[in-house]
């Protein structure tokens, strides 16, 4: 674990937490030597694959009005 003052923080604070970001490293930041903050990476959201559930059947997905549809282009 890595620590950094707070005015370098602020100063690269971007760059910081895209480093956290990519390496997985935590950074604590500190105020006159003293810990006030800890920057670490955010967990990956679970997948949400599989997790939509229709509550149609298939064939009343798609359906047509039966009127038609003109687009007039400028």
């Amino acid at each position: 674990m890595r620590t950094i003052p707070a005015a370098r923080f602020k100063a690269q604070c971007l760059r910081l937490l895209d480093e956290v970001a990519e390496t997985g490293e935590t950074i604590v930041v500190t105020k006159r030597g003293k810990p006030v903050a800890r920057i670490e990476p955010a967990e990956k959201p679970p997948s949400l694959e599989g997790s939509v559930v229709y509550l149609v059947d298939d064939d009343e997905l798609l359906f047509s009005t039966g009127e038609a549809w003109d687009v007039e282009r400028e």
